[in-house]
């Protein structure tokens, strides 16, 4: 019983972790990587879908991403959609391909990412520490209803703390590690 609690604050405290990394993956950095227009939406025949599953995208140089929509006639709606997204791009297209060249990151922009990196990793460490609330109340419920000895509980209770201090300690190395590739010109 107190094994399964432990697992499944560690399994959900590796998903916090492995969200933030996903969630980071979307924040610019001045170099070209297809995830940046992951959740750029497209209306495709009524439907909103994600651009990927509209267009291939893929990485023309370092600073350029190129997109080519399947269908000739989403060319338009695609580029739209991409100048509508929240990242102040402009879209140029030649024909049936369009180039999204990223604009080099001014100093203050850069301050900005790095202000939303660090809120995100500020999320995911309250979503840690929920975990932990959640599994240390499983435990003491199990104590309360005598399945457990008060021992076992406490010595429980330390490994879930020591679980949450690693994970956090995780969260501050990706933290870290953003915050410099942000910085770096």
């Amino acid at each position: 019983m107190i094994e399964e609690i432990k697992q499944d604050a560690n399994t959900r405290m590796n998903k916090s972790v492995e969200a933030l990394k996903v969630e980071l993956t979307k924040i610019r950095t001045g170099r070209a990587n297809v995830s940046l227009l992951d959740h750029v939406m497209v209306d495709y025949y009524g439907s909103e879908v994600p651009l990927n599953q509209a267009a291939n995208i893929s990485v023309d140089d370092a600073r350029t991403l190129a997109v080519s929509a399947w269908e000739k006639t989403m060319v338009p709606v695609i580029e739209k959609a991409i100048m509508n997204s929240d990242m102040g791009l402009n879209p140029v297209t030649t024909g049936e391909l369009i180039r999204v060249p990223l604009p080099a990151l001014t100093e203050e922009r850069r301050r900005d990412f790095v202000k939303l990196v660090r809120a995100e990793a500020e999320q995911s460490r309250v979503a840690i520490r929920n975990i932990r609330r959640d599994a240390n109340s499983d435990l003491k419920e199990l104590t309360k209803e005598k399945e457990i000895s008060e021992d076992d509980e406490r010595g429980s209770l330390e490994v879930v703390q020591k679980l949450t201090d690693s994970f956090i300690k995780n969260i501050d190395e990706v933290l870290a590690a953003k915050e410099k590739e942000l910085m770096e010109i």
